[in-house]
């Protein structure tokens, strides 16, 4: 019986046992480090993000403010009448600004994918329909959260596995080593088994 607890046979199969474990440890901690890693990248993005559609915020206030001095001016009848429509004009440009800072936020909020092709305002390095919104940035954290999350827990059932192994290997009652070897199993294979999962979702 492969199980059977003799000193060649048993420690053997327990230490082939537990050299994949641990290189699947390994594995999966460099995996936890990537999504961590990817993460914060997330993080730093989406910030960015949010202070972009900030700055657009106040480039748009400013405008409002101008659109608002002029109507009073128009409103109190303290222009004449030859500048009134000059006046007119340059109103009638500044809240198509306004309406263009409204369009870029939207996109820098949600990104150019959500939005849709027809209102796509805001270039990247020239290109158009590259933005990733800051909505979208906060979904990715939240995935790559979640993937490092279910790294360490993997991590964590591999880790007390091999530890179950190393005490199979040092006991030397019967019922004791088969226990610990068989808890390792357990524990080992869920580990792969979640991990693996993980991954491949």
């Amino acid at each position: 019986m492969i199980l059977e607890p003799k000193p060649d046979r048993f420690e053997t199969t327990c230490g082939l046992i537990l050299s994949i474990l641990a290189s699947f440890l390994a594995f999966i901690q460099i995996m936890d480090d990537n999504f961590g890693a990817e993460e914060l990248k997330a993080v730093n993005e989406k910030a960015q993000a949010y202070q972009w559609h900030q700055a657009k915020g106040i480039k748009q206030n400013l405008v409002e403010g101008q659109i608002g001095l002029i109507e009073t001016l128009l409103n109190s009848g303290s222009i004449a009448t030859k500048d009134t429509n000059s006046l007119s004009e340059s109103m009638t440009k500044l809240k198509k600004k306004v309406a263009r800072y409204e369009k870029e936020k939207d996109e820098i909020l949600k990104g150019s994918k959500s939005v849709g092709r027809e209102n796509w305002i805001q270039d990247i390095d020239g290109e158009m329909g590259k933005v990733i919104g800051a909505k979208e940035w906060e979904t990715t954290i939240e995935h790559f959260g979640e993937k490092s999350d279910q790294m360490a827990f993997a991590s964590m059932l591999l880790q007390i596995g091999i530890v179950m192994g190393g005490l199979a290997l040092i006991m030397q009652e019967k019922k004791l080593k088969l226990s610990f070897f068989y808890i390792m199993l357990s524990l080992g294979g869920i580990g792969v088994a979640y991990g693996g999962i993980c991954l491949l979702v």
